[in-house]
């Protein structure tokens, strides 16, 4: 029998999705690794440079996670407005430069500065990877399309610690040499295989509201990551945060002014979108502090090289992309996304409480650890999927990525904010003296954290399927008109 045109080109279609979910899942997991490589790397980094604490070392981390989560928005902005292909470029490009030149920083402010454009580069490379993916995959292909992605993330996340733990053995240079091959492989091919789109660009979106959102995000992540070192009633703490809230009120009301706004306000009339916004940002909140009470605690309290620390965290991390991959598509046909993304976060909370109950002084990981961190794993990688699905789903082509932008930043503020939570309640940037009965504090904490991202999630997600939801295409004068898309 012979094969059908139609069959050929359905084919094809498939192979092209295939390569272009697989170079921007490459992209992404470049950026997801190093969002959790470099901890591990510090003290080897202040051993080299000479350095008598990490409190300065501490920026390595702080410069790429505060330009990251401030650019989001305006990286999505501009994918929208320039072509998704053509911001992810320019992105990777960026990253693998700096990347480069990380690995051969000669002090501590280059190699500061350096990680300051690596993170611009991820914001850019973030913002165009998933408002492709949106734009490119057909509507019946979405679903999976953005399982994908996340897996790609959630993969990313799982290896970091460990791939920073081996490669600190030969050099810390090597975490970001890594990074180069990979990333060049990833531009050349997304030079030539990523589809391209034709825009009708219009006015470009106006410099003071980039300003604004890009200003008030990263004084709002730089007052909540040193609040901790600083003093939380601080003269500095108190005016980074106070600018922080200046910065993004006025952002908000220049919004609802401009005639060509970065973010547009019919964005957050969307009751998925808003919802999702709050959920996911409480549920990041939960996730931070839940990685780093981990981190400090077998590392502290039990001992753990990096290296083995890494392999601990690793098979929570794994069930992400697994429980993504499996699960997510039948949970919300057969839920709605309110009642799947709160049974995965319901999920994430009981794993932490299983650290409350089972963990003691002395170190026993399968019985202590291991079934709290798959029950962790299992559950974000439920919930982390239909946010995405659930906020980006009905929204129109044209903002994709400002969309992705919001909620991703979103994100990393939610996450620097749970970091500064168990800070406060462990009563140390470090950590080291904390008993026992204070981490169990932490823990219940960042539980409830978890309980309260289920409670939203059940409250302001429509009880919408994938299907529904990742094949909408309302216009834009159809979303601005409606003021809620349900």
């Amino acid at each position: 029998m012979g094969t059908s045109t139609q069959e050929l080109e359905v084919g094809h279609a498939e192979v092209r999705l295939g390569i272009v979910l697989a170079l921007l899942c490459a992209g992404m997991f470049l950026v997801s690794v190093d969002l959790f490589v470099v901890n591990v790397a510090l003290p080897y980094m202040a051993r080299d440079f000479g350095a008598r604490a990490l409190g300065g070392l501490s920026w390595v981390i702080n410069a790429y996670t505060i330009v990251y989560a401030a650019l989001l928005v305006l990286g999505g902005r501009l994918a929208d407005n320039e072509g998704h292909k053509r911001v992810f470029l320019l992105g990777a490009a960026l990253f693998v430069s700096a990347s480069a030149a990380c690995g051969a920083a000669s002090s501590v402010p280059a190699l500061v500065a350096y990680r300051v454009i690596q993170g611009a580069g991820a914001a850019l490379l973030s913002s165009g990877s998933l408002g492709l993916i949106l734009a490119f995959a057909p509507p019946d292909r979405r679903e999976a399309a953005v399982r994908t992605w996340t897996a790609a993330v959630g993969v990313g996340a799982a290896v970091g610690p460990v791939i920073g733990g081996l490669l600190v053995t030969v050099s810390w240079r090597a975490i970001f040499f890594i990074n180069v091959p990979i990333g060049l492989i990833t531009l050349l091919l997304g030079i030539r295989l990523l589809p391209g789109s034709k825009r009708d660009a219009g006015p470009r979106p106006d410099a003071l509201g980039a300003v604004l959102v890009t200003g008030g995000a990263a004084a709002l992540t730089l007052g909540i990551v040193q609040g901790g070192s600083w003093g939380w009633g601080s003269t500095a703490t108190v005016a980074v945060l106070a600018g922080a809230a200046l910065a993004l009120a006025s952002f908000v009301l220049h919004c609802l002014r401009h005639r060509n706004p970065l973010v547009e306000p019919g964005l957050f009339r969307s009751r998925a979108f808003s919802g999702v916004a709050a959920a996911a940002t409480i549920l990041m909140m939960s996730f931070g502090g839940m990685l780093l009470s981990m981190v400090l605690w077998v590392e502290g309290a039990w001992h753990y090289s990096a290296l083995t620390t890494g392999l601990a965290i690793a098979p929570g991390a794994l069930m992400v992309p697994i429980v993504a991959g499996l699960l997510v598509g039948r949970a919300i046909a057969r839920l709605g996304a309110g009642v799947a993304s709160a049974l995965g976060a319901g999920v994430f909370g009981l794993g932490v409480l299983w650290w409350v109950l089972a963990i003691g002084p002395h170190p026993d990981y399968p019985a202590a650890m291991l079934g709290g961190m798959l029950l962790v794993g299992a559950g974000f990688g439920l919930s982390l999927p239909t946010f995405l699905a659930a906020a980006t789903g009905p929204l129109p082509p044209q903002s994709y990525a400002t969309g992705a932008g919001v909620i991703n930043m979103l994100r990393q503020i939610g996450t620097a904010v749970g970091v500064a939570v168990v800070v406060a309640i462990l009563g140390g940037s470090s950590g080291v003296h904390a008993g026992l009965g204070t981490f169990r504090t932490s823990w219940i904490v960042i539980a409830a954290l978890a309980g309260c991202s289920a409670v939203a999630s059940l409250i302001v997600l429509p009880r919408m399927t994938l299907r529904s939801t990742l094949s909408a295409e309302p216009s834009a004068p159809a979303l601005q008109a409606s003021g809620t898309v349900d």
